[in-house]
């Protein structure tokens, strides 16, 4: 695994819990010193928790980690179980005589692959938990990537595997880091090629389609349900800026996930990003050049999430990874 990760920001720790029964999974971001959070949400079908709280407009400044999981809406039990290891530890907002943590969550549908009874819950996220440090994260089919799948716009049988990466940049000082769970509608790109990577495969499934392409030709997407995919990720930097900066760079994040998906934002995603700030370098570099850090390292997270993940096979299910056809 290389270095370059979300846990190369200062206060940043990363942990994963996989579930290879079914696959899912989830993955938790920890600021256990807190850090000031934001979020933008661009899927037309997101499943989220306390993401209203890091408007701009609410009072709410800080939070103190950001849970990624499968399982549809029943992964966002998995926060539950973050908030108890978190007081455990003492750590949260304080509120008149309590601490209350801070952790909001966003989850991909992975219910496609195997046993729906099976998802992350609460003792999911507290197992993320116990596993989260400084190193370096896995990457491919774990945590939040464990279930996740791309390419799906033709139908579930000719998609191929998703899974999760992460990807860092410092510039003077400062850096900014990622970890994005892909499980698009959409093909994935290589931004610094412009070649389809991973993603919707032709009738035979031993080739690429370029879902663009046959969309434009005029071939006919599978319908498909709302939410059933989604892109879901974490920036983080150690630069200092305000919640509305914060804010700010989740969307700009989004133009870097814009350049190695294609489509994004679909009626049948519900993408999301957050951001954290630590503070911790004592310095920023202004939102012009952070905002380019953010959406470089989202786009390098995506790509590294294609390249780490492998083939599986489910039942009947068999989704081919981008080193398969690579």
């Amino acid at each position: 695994m290389s270095s370059s990760s979300i846990t190369q920001v200062a206060g940043i720790e990363v942990g994963h819990y996989t579930d290879t029964r079914r696959p899912t999974g989830c993955t938790v971001v920890l600021a256990l010193g807190s850090a000031v959070a934001g979020v933008d949400v661009r899927g037309a079908a997101p499943g989220t928790r306390e993401t209203d709280l890091l408007a701009p407009d609410n009072i709410v400044e800080r939070v103190h980690g950001i849970v990624l999981a499968g399982g549809s809406a029943w992964g966002l039990d998995a926060a539950s179980g973050v908030m108890r290891w978190l007081d455990e530890r003492g750590v949260g907002m304080e509120v008149g005589p309590a601490r209350v943590p801070i952790v909001p969550a966003a989850v991909l549908f992975d219910l496609p692959l195997g046993d729906q009874s099976i998802r992350p819950d609460a003792a999911a996220g507290y197992a993320a938990c116990l596993a989260a440090s400084r190193e370096a994260p896995a990457e491919g089919n774990v945590g939040a990537g464990a279930g996740a799948a791309v390419g799906k716009i033709f139908g579930i049988r000719r998609a191929m595997k998703g899974g999760i990466g992460s990807a860092s940049v410092t510039v003077d000082g400062v850096t900014v880091g990622a970890i994005v769970a892909c499980n698009a509608l959409g093909d994935v790109v290589d931004p610094e090629t412009g070649h389809v990577i991973a993603g919707a495969r032709s009738d035979d499934g031993h080739s690429l389609l370029d879902t663009r392409r046959a969309l434009l030709r005029g071939e006919q997407p599978k319908p498909m349900l709302a939410g059933s995919n989604t892109t879901i990720g974490v920036i983080a930097t150690d630069a200092v800026i305000t919640k509305l900066q914060a804010c700010r760079l989740a969307t700009m994040g989004h133009d870097g996930l814009a350049r190695a998906i294609n489509p994004l934002h679909t009626l049948s995603d519900g993408d999301a990003l957050f951001a954290l700030g630590t503070g911790a370098s004592g310095k920023t570099l202004g939102m012009m050049t952070l905002g380019t850090m953010a959406a470089e390292v989202c786009a390098l997270a995506v790509v590294r999430a294609i390249r780490a993940a492998r083939s599986i096979t489910v039942g009947e299910l068999h989704l081919p990874s981008a080193s398969d056809l690579g």
